[in-house]
């Protein structure tokens, strides 16, 4: 039987690199791409098995990912599995954001997200099969202050995965979105936006209980599953069941962690 073939944006470190392990581990024949080709190639050098490949592309650039596709179909004639993980975080209250943080954010947190998708859901629904991923984030369902860009950003690519869930499932092709809490990870490197917010976010990443081989852990068995919303840090559950069931209750909670703020109506 033919290994699965699988393809990683942001695969050289972090979660999409964790991921890539994982699917190595069984039997896929990954192919890794970063906007560092180093890092990529380390991450392939990792991967047990044969077949896997190291791409370079920028994610937010159209000419960069198309030339990415061009190699990819040069070694490989289909994709079982997309993962649409690369991103970047930013920080800080809408009245401190600027027109290029938002234009960053939105070309690579979301505008890569369809990129992929416009390349591989059509491949996907000619053979009747296959499988999208994308990693949004936590920030994209929590509505939380001080995160506007880039919990915009990852809301639009929870929102765009829903309507391509209801396109693609008449095609058999599956969806799933993966949101994430704080953990430790390599997100920061490339932070845009608010000093203040930048430290906030790496304390709250010390101190979550979750480590990068948990989440993706939980991640690779709830995508192996086919689940939809992927909540793959341990608290991120029951708060968005609080949200969904209980919403005022869950603004107050909101409030108080972000350090107070008028009680709501």
């Amino acid at each position: 039987m033919e290994a699965r073939r699988v393809l990683i944006t942001g695969a050289g470190s972090g979660l999409g690199q964790a991921l890539a392990l994982r699917y190595g581990r069984a039997g896929c024949a990954v192919a890794c791409a970063d906007l560092d080709l180093e890092r990529a190639r380390a991450t392939v050098a990792m991967l047990p098995g044969e077949g896997h490949l190291a791409l370079a592309v920028d994610v937010a650039d159209d000419a960069s990912f198309e030339a990415m596709v061009a190699e990819l179909d040069r070694h490989w004639d289909h994709v079982d599995v997309l993962h649409n993980n690369a991103g970047i975080a930013s920080g800080g209250p809408m009245v401190e954001t600027t027109m290029a943080e938002w234009r960053r954010l939105l070309e690579v947190n979301l505008l890569s997200v369809v990129r992929g998708c416009r390349v591989f859901a059509p491949r996907m629904i000619a053979r009747g099969r296959g499988q999208i991923a994308s990693t949004a984030s936590f920030a994209g369902l929590a509505a939380a202050p001080s995160i506007m860009s880039y919990g915009v950003s990852k809301a639009s690519v929870v929102a765009l995965s829903e309507q391509l869930r209801a396109e693609l499932a008449p095609h058999g092709v599956t969806v799933s979105v993966l949101c994430p809490a704080f953990f430790p990870t390599r997100l920061l490197e490339n932070f845009t936006g608010s000093e203040r917010m930048r430290g906030f976010a790496g304390k709250m990443m010390e101190r979550s209980p979750d480590t990068l081989d948990s989440v993706a852990d939980r991640a690779f068995a709830a995508l192996e599953r086919g689940e939809f919303l992927v909540l793959p840090t341990r608290k991120e559950p029951m708060r968005w069941r609080i949200k969904r069931f209980f919403p005022n209750l869950y603004f107050r909670q909101l409030l108080k962690l972000a350090g107070g703020g008028r009680r709501p109506d």
